[in-house]
């Protein structure tokens, strides 16, 4: 495997993305309700902090893929 394509290819993995799915859900919420709470409940929501919310899901997104992959490849090597 080439070094970005075969990073790519474990990050597209099925249980890899699973798991950076149900980690972005419980993580994200958390962070949007301690971040957004306070607005979510008096309405005071504009355009801008709906993407900064749904950005806010994106970086556990991330943070779990790149962990896993990393673990996969760490695993790969020690066998």
């Amino acid at each position: 495997m080439g070094e970005p394509a075969g990073w790519l290819a474990l990050a597209r993995r099925p249980d890899v993305v699973r798991r950076a799915r149900r980690v972005a859900v419980i993580v994200g919420t958390i962070l949007v309700l301690i971040n957004y709470s306070d607005r979510l409940l008096s309405g005071d929501i504009g355009g801008a902090d709906w993407l900064k919310m749904a950005l806010t899901y994106c970086v556990p997104y991330c943070v779990s893929t790149w962990s896993a992959v990393q673990a996969i490849r760490e695993a790969g090597r020690s066998d």
